[in-house]
């Protein structure tokens, strides 16, 4: 019995094939590299930016913002929206790192940085979605009735320390936005501060959210989850106190998810 050989006409081919993918896949590597490169350094000039306040850069060590920016994939050309920015710590370094070749978008509760942050020099380009999105007290937290962020196929989606403000049909339905604006394989990334798993609320963990229940309630809009980093995890943070407090104010623990769009 005699073993068939490749004929001498497919082996080399198999080797040119075999050398093919390794040089792309080298190629691949130095490219992902050179992105990564040019992302931090463009988020290190944003982040010294005279734009920025000195309070605002304080916190700069504590919130590790390249790390995390880099944890959820973020890429110059990507379009980006970030829900609830808040008064635009996170905006004022997504907006100069993506306004060459990417989209920022800010959604929902935009009404202190329109009125301060994009209208300087340089932020011209970011674009206000679900500005009239009515936010209102209810029973468990903040409530909305509806969103609807008027965007497809975006990249990736953001938002930090949110999630906690907002009762269970609220949290639903920013979730649900998000997964709606996201293309296929999109991103979204949360952080937020975290309680025990299971507590009950008290006068203490209004603005903490149990990290289990997160993922439960973002799994259920259609997620995926993909990893969870330790970035912000401290383990001073008793998590026994309001976030306010001064022993635990900028030094809590704070879980941080990225999610994908199958």
């Amino acid at each position: 019995m005699t073993t068939s050989q490749p004929s001498l006409s497919t082996a080399p081919l198999r080797c040119a094939i075999a050398a093919l993918a390794l040089t792309v896949g080298v190629f691949s590597a130095q490219a992902q590299a050179a992105d990564d490169s040019t992302l931090r350094t463009a988020l290190e000039a944003a982040m010294a930016s005279d734009a920025r306040s000195e309070a605002d850069k304080a916190r700069d060590k504590n919130r590790k913002p390249i790390e995390t920016l880099e944890f959820f994939q973020l890429s110059e050309d990507m379009r980006v929206v970030e829900l609830l920015p808040g008064s635009g710590w996170y905006t004022s370094l997504l907006a100069p790192a993506l306004r060459d070749r990417g989209e920022l978008f800010v959604a929902v509760g935009t009404g202190r940085v329109e009125q301060k942050l994009l209208k300087e020099p340089g932020f011209d380009k970011v674009e206000v979605l679900a500005a009239d999105t009515k936010i209102e007290r209810r029973k468990g937290g903040y409530g909305m009735d509806a969103l609807n962020l008027g965007v497809k196929r975006v990249d990736l989606v953001v938002t930090f320390r949110n999630l906690h403000n907002f009762n269970v049909e609220s949290r639903k339905i920013m979730n649900e936005a998000a997964f709606t604006a996201l293309k296929r394989g999109g991103m979204y990334g949360v952080v937020d501060h975290t309680r025990r798993h299971m507590q009950e609320d008290d006068s203490e963990n209004g603005r903490r959210m149990d990290p289990v229940l997160a993922i439960k309630e973002i799994q259920e809009a259609g997620f995926e989850l993909v990893d969870f980093s330790d970035l912000h995890y401290r383990l001073d943070d008793e998590l026994r106190y309001e976030v306010g407090r001064r022993s635990v104010s900028g030094n809590t623990d704070r879980f941080t998810l990225l999610f994908k769009k199958p």
